[in-house]
């Protein structure tokens, strides 16, 4: 009970420790600090899951822990991740200057917008989604080789849900430098939104079709089924994955093409512009759209759409997102005026074209 409540503890730290000592690269971000300058990142997200993944690997080889470590523990690892999320909030949020918010209100969303330590080689931001990230992985790997355990076979649908979910977690830490330039670096604040999700609701709920898919029978699902669920999830990596590094080349470069493909066009009113070619012109969150097809594709992929437990993960990202697009729409109504309006009847549909 005790080693499960400490094993995230444990993880994160050495997640931490490698972030720091392995080799990375310097990357300048979207945030500017006071001076106009472009913060710098030091990104190596690839090489910290690859140590881990392997480190992880060789105890297993060397039978110092099973394969389904996490598994057997999850429950005790779920109450300390939450633990340690808190105590996290507490250490990030209390010590700097209030907001003009209520304390629980600075609590949830944070009240520094970009703290980092050790003159920048680790900024908070960006570990929280690395350690969120690789803790997720090792979950769904030990989630998966539990069931081979256990029932001496690993299920199709559990196969193709870890595979997906995998290239997921691999996808975001090879485009470490696209997400520099979203949402989630330049909008928001370190608090419990940002790091408890980050420590405990990333890998802890992400891989919720596996809590309840990991120790059933083979639900002998249709043969079409896993190919309907590849193309629904690499549909919606196809829109969020694109449309992020499509916004990315134009805030490098407005007169680049996207991806050598896409012609940027954009509207202006001489002191900002906004794009609205390409994947933006299809919705002005169509990104969001994405990520919703890719979390239906994973729930599809195990193969068992009757049981409702795993669809609580695409579920999740509709109530996370629609709050946000009409956030966001609010926030560039403000910023932008009149070009923005001109830009939503260019661009008329807010995530779903043709619905919503």
């Amino acid at each position: 009970m005790i080693l499960g409540f400490l094993l995230p503890w444990l993880i994160l730290a050495v997640v931490l420790m490698l972030h720091v000592v392995l080799p990375g690269r310097w990357v300048d971000g979207y945030v500017r600090d006071a001076d106009g300058r472009p913060l710098r990142y030091r990104l190596n997200g690839l090489l910290v899951l690859a140590v881990t993944v392997g480190l992880a690997a060789a105890l297993v080889a060397l039978d110092i822990a099973p394969a389904d470590e996490l598994w057997r523990h999850r429950w005790a690892e779920l109450a300390g991740a939450c633990v340690l999320g808190l105590l996290f909030t507490l250490a990030i949020v209390l010590p700097a200057r209030a907001t003009e918010k209520p304390l629980l209100a600075d609590l949830f969303l944070g009240r520094l917008a970009n703290p980092r330590w050790r003159g920048g080689r680790v900024d908070a931001k960006m570990w929280l989604y690395l350690a969120g990230a690789v803790l997720l992985e090792l979950n769904v790997l030990s989630f998966a080789a539990h069931q081979q355990l256990a029932h001496g076979h690993l299920n199709p649908g559990v196969v193709l849900y870890a595979a997906l979910l995998s290239f997921f977690v691999v996808d975001y830490l090879a485009f470490e430098h696209v997400h520099l330039y979203t949402y989630d670096l330049f909008a928001e604040r370190v608090g419990f939104k940002l790091g408890w999700g980050c420590l405990v609701f990333y890998p802890y709920f992400y891989c919720v079709g596996l809590w309840s898919q990991a120790d059933e029978p083979d639900p002998n699902a249709p043969t079409w089924l896993p190919a309907l669920a590849a193309v629904v999830f690499f549909a919606g990596w196809t829109l969020a994955r694109g449309a992020n590094l499509q916004k990315y080349a134009f805030k490098r470069d407005p007169a680049a093409k996207a991806l050598r493909l896409l012609e940027p066009r954009a509207i202006t009113d001489g002191t900002h512009t906004l794009l609205c070619s390409g994947f933006w012109s299809v919705s002005r969150h169509v990104n969001y759209l994405g990520e919703i097809l890719m979390a239906t594709g994973l729930t599809l992929a195990l193969g068992d759409p009757g049981d409702p437990i795993p669809w609580l993960y695409p579920l999740y990202y509709v109530a996370l997102l629609l709050p946000r697009q009409l956030d966001d729409d609010r926030r560039c109504a403000a910023k932008y005026g009149a070009l923005w309006d001109e830009y939503s009847t260019r661009v008329p549909y807010r995530i779903v074209p043709g619905l919503y």
